[in-house]
């Protein structure tokens, strides 16, 4: 179905995700290629309306899974962009809701996680890390085999050391009908 806006989006490695804070923040990139909406965009977004997350991955060869969550929100900056997120469907395997649900976000510059000294600068993204992380879509584009949890990975799909080639990260009003 439609009604989607896509946040995030890793196709090619043409767009660095190795970022700071402030541009996690307000987002970069191209809408039409690699990109990230931005961490306020998102906030207003999720807060507006009851949403939903579908997560699109791509492996070599065209192989392809989804993970879909029935509530996705993150609260606001002054929060750190804590994620809420549940109620899991789908292909891929439950990496982000299981262990990622109520983390705060950090970047290699805003290290908010509870691992020493730091989730986003030892494995080379920006996400909301606890201990460090199940799936780290915002991490280092390899477009293949990765060194251990570095790369654009989803654990219950691929494992910690396979990159992904594409992913999209895409919200909609719950029960939205076209």
């Amino acid at each position: 179905g439609g009604g989607w806006t896509v946040f995030q989006r890793r196709q090619d490695g043409s767009v660095d995700f190795w970022r700071d804070w402030a541009e996690y923040k307000n987002g970069f990139g191209d809408l039409q290629g690699e990109h990230w909406l931005g961490l306020d965009r998102i906030h207003r977004l999720t807060n507006a309306v009851a949403t939903e997350l579908r997560v699109d991955m791509e492996a070599d060869a065209g192989e392809t899974a989804h993970a879909q969550y029935g509530h996705f929100s993150i609260a606001s900056e002054s929060d750190k962009y804590r994620l809420s997120v549940g109620g899991y469907s789908g292909t891929a395997g439950d990496s982000f809701a299981a262990r990622h649900n109520n983390a705060v976000f950090s970047t290699k510059d805003r290290d908010n996680d509870s691992w020493n000294p730091s989730c986003a600068l030892r494995f080379k993204g920006a996400w909301w890390y606890t201990g460090c992380h199940d799936s780290n879509l915002n991490g280092y584009y390899y477009g293949g085999p990765c060194p251990h949890a570095e790369g654009v990975t989803w654990k219950a799909w691929k494992t910690h050391k396979y990159s992904l080639l594409r992913t999209e990260m895409k919200i909609r009003p719950k029960g939205f009908t076209p």
